[in-house]
């Protein structure tokens, strides 16, 4: 059973629900947004710690590998020094820098034999230095090593030659009562030209930085611990975790959280970690990046989530709190909104249940002062009912067909006032276009009934030209109800006096005979062609054309012109002048006949250019069978002298093979260059083509002192037209012919000589 409430009662039971339950979610989402908000900044915080603490660690590095890349340095100055002169200075350099930096342990370095002994040419052994601290007292000492080969340690360091942070390690000289320290060495390599020629090195005390490191606390309960690159804890406030690797302490956290890969490729992360008591931490991972150094350190902070989350769990209390205290201060407002609302709604209620039974009179109307919505409520009841009031009256005065009714509009969104406004313009809408409908109609008859018409007078007169022009210009001005008109034709039988003709005008129910020529361009009828657009003109000039009757003349009203086309080729213009504005229907339908007029035009014009051309061809025809015999004659006589020509070369080519075949042929040119030889020339010599052609006559002949002097005259007495016979000897690549040779210049059409022929038969010897 559906329960049926007052309006005070569903405004206190789902106004205050709704409300409560809003205010409640918003107040919840901005707590613990509010609170993610402050423990996200708590957590950037721990990882900005962690980023600057790892700075701090850098630095104290980088200060150690600026020196020893500086004394790596200064050996490009002293190398070359002798060998006893740069090793005591580089003593004399390491004392001042071992004095002032106490946190170095060891200060070594290492010298390739083959980097600086002349003439030592294995690629181990080397001199070491060592300058070493105990207590207060420094020594040193200067050793050889490597003399059968670089242990693995100092082999790596040296087939890398690359700036170096070691790994931690505890220091394996202890002598007494010495403490043992934990240490990690900082190596640079030393360089000349490129090469690897030794090593120095510093072995730190990592004492300094784990203090430095036990002050690291940005939050209570905050720890912080340095990791070398293969996961060993290098520095710790626990003195028990020193020197363990993280997969010993943090076991289930490196194998799921990938600790040892994450370390080893100095990325920087973090993650939740809870220990054996069930406490949870949040540990920040930041890499201790040294220079280009491939081995970066970790540095990393444990911070207790609780101190992490302090901040925020009191924000949340306070904002709870307050939520309450808002949540009770909303319910008493709505207690007292919901009386103050209820009473005047009652009174209205009243009036809108008469006026849903269809009532509408003067006692309908309240008036109340609230000053609030209620007392508009009560306006807006008010002037609905003079508003239906008067709809009322108007729908009458529509419902009787007068439909210029005023009906005024209570507001822009007086829905039903606006609906009867649509109702009363789309009644005369209706009414207007039934009128536009039934005009359209009727001009698409005529239309129709003027195609037809034309189609007709087409075809009926399509082999007369004259008398088909005639009925079309004279149907066209009584159908178009206008007063004369005239045909254009293009004239174009003398193609040196082409001209627009009048061939047809018709004028008030006669046809007038006239004689008109244009040329082209001239006039409205030549812009007509020339645009082949229509031209439709009103404002006619008074001297333009004048229509006359009995009774007078006149100027026309509007004055056409349409240009016949076909296929975009206009063939002439029909112009019109009328009394009457011609419309545009009738303008459409003009140009559409004008276009079938075109084409008959067009057609009727080629039917009798082709009757003419027919005559033409039957007397071309028996002017042509005369041509036919005479030229029968001709290919008969051109025929045998073709064969007599062809038989003739046969003989020449015949006699050129056999030469071919028997002689040794070499062409030049004027100059003396061989442009070419035949196949039985260049297989005597066994050489190709490309070999020979472009080589001068000279270059393979042998010639004797008498020759060697005659020979510009020899090629003279050719260019000037003499044959020679001379015996030569040619060599080629070792190979020696002896031939007869005579040489005959060739002359071309206009007797200038432009080669030289050479036929040449081998003899057995040189006589």
């Amino acid at each position: 059973m559906k329960i049926k409430l007052k309006i005070r009662q569903k405004i206190l039971l789902y106004i205050l629900s709704v409300s409560a339950l809003l205010y409640v979610i918003a107040i919840g989402y901005i707590v613990m947004d509010s609170r993610q908000g402050l423990l996200n900044e708590s957590m950037n915080n721990s990882k900005l710690s962690t980023r600057l603490a790892a700075s701090d660690v850098k630095l104290f590095f980088e200060k150690d590998l600026s020196l020893v890349q500086t004394l790596a340095n200064a050996f490009s100055i002293y190398n070359t020094m002798p060998p006893e002169t740069w090793q005591k200075l580089f003593i004399d350099m390491y004392l001042p820098v071992f004095k002032a930096n106490p946190h170095i342990y060891t200060l070594w370095d290492s010298w390739e034999f083959k980097g600086f002994v002349p003439g030592y040419d294995k690629d181990y052994g080397r001199i070491a230095h060592t300058m070493n601290r105990s207590g207060n007292e420094i020594s040193w000492n200067r050793e050889t090593r490597s003399m059968n080969g670089d242990p693995a340690l100092y082999g790596g360091m040296k087939r890398d030659a690359v700036e170096q942070l070691w790994e931690p390690y505890y220091d394996n000289f202890i002598f007494g009562n010495m403490e043992r320290r934990l240490l990690t060495t900082i190596g640079a390599p030393v360089k000349v030209n490129g090469k690897f020629v030794g090593m120095i090195g510093a072995d730190v005390v990592l004492t300094t930085l784990q203090e430095n490191i036990s002050k690291i606390k940005p939050f209570e309960g905050s720890v912080a611990f340095l990791v070398s690159n293969k996961s060993v804890i290098a520095a710790h406030v626990n003195a028990d975790y020193i020197f363990k690797g993280l997969a010993d302490i943090y076991k289930e956290d490196f194998k799921k959280e990938n600790l040892g890969e994450k370390v080893l490729k100095g990325e920087e992360f973090s993650y939740y970690h809870t220990d054996s008591l069930g406490n949870k931490y949040f540990i920040c991972y930041s890499p201790v990046q040294v220079s280009n150094i491939s081995t970066p350190y970790s540095l990393a902070i444990s911070t207790p989530v609780k101190v992490l989350t302090q901040k925020a769990d009191k924000s949340l209390y306070i904002s709870i709190f307050v939520g309450f205290a808002g949540l009770l201060i909303i319910i008493i407002v709505l207690i007292f909104v919901s009386d103050n609302l209820t009473k005047p709604i009652r009174k209205i209620t009243a009036s809108l249940k008469r006026l849903a039974d269809g009532e509408i009179s003067d006692d309908l109307k309240i008036n109340l002062n609230t000053g609030d919505e209620i007392e508009e409520m009560s306006n807006a009841l008010n002037v609905s009912v003079e508003g239906l009031n008067k709809k009322a009256v108007s729908a009458t005065n529509i419902g009787k067909g007068n439909y210029d009714s005023d009906i005024d509009l209570l507001s822009d969104k007086d829905s039903l006032g606006k609906s009867l406004i649509d109702m009363r313009d789309s009644l005369k809408n209706a009414y207007i276009e039934e009128q536009k409908r039934k005009l359209e109609d009727e001009k698409r008859t005529w239309a129709n009934e003027g195609f037809a018409k034309f189609a007709e007078i087409l075809r009926q007169n399509n082999n007369d030209f004259q008398l088909l022009c005639d009925n079309v210009i004279k149907n066209l001005v009584k159908y178009l109800e206008a007063n004369q008109a005239g045909i254009f034709l293009w004239n174009e039988e003398d193609k040196n006096d082409q001209y627009f003709e009048l061939v047809s005008t018709f004028a008030w129910d006669r046809k007038k005979y006239v004689s008109k020529r244009l040329e082209k361009g001239e006039g409205l009828v030549g812009a007509c062609a020339l645009e082949k657009e229509t031209i439709f003109i009103t404002d006619v000039p008074e001297d333009y054309v004048a229509i006359t009757s009995g009774l007078g003349s006149a100027n026309p009203r509007c004055v056409i012109l349409v240009p016949l086309k076909h296929e975009n080729i206009v063939l002439g213009v029909i112009e019109m002048a009328s009394f009457k504005i011609i419309e545009d229907y009738q303008i459409e339908f003009f140009e559409k006949i004008a276009e079938s007029i075109a084409s008959t035009i067009l057609s009727v014009r080629i039917n009798e250019k082709t009757k003419t051309l027919l005559e033409q061809s039957q007397q071309q025809a028996e002017e042509m069978a005369a041509q036919e015999e005479e030229m029968r004659q001709n290919m008969e006589e051109l025929q045998a002298t073709q064969e007599e020509a062809a038989r003739k070369s046969a003989e020449i080519e015949g006699l050129l093979t056999s030469l071919n075949a028997a002689s040794f042929i070499v062409e030049y040119d004027m100059t003396g260059n061989i442009i070419n030889a035949n196949d039985a020339f260049l297989q005597r010599l066994g050489i190709t083509r490309q070999q020979i052609v472009g080589t001068h006559h000279s270059g393979n002949i042998e010639l004797s002192e008498k020759q060697k002097k005659e020979y510009g005259r020899f090629w003279d007495e050719l260019r000037a037209g003499s044959n020679k016979k001379v015996k030569s000897k040619i060599t080629w690549e070792g190979k020696t012919v002896t031939m007869m040779e005579t040489y005959f210049p060739i002359a071309d059409s206009e007797g200038h000589y432009y080669k030289v022929m050479k036929l040449s038969h081998e003899l057995e010897e040189f006589v």
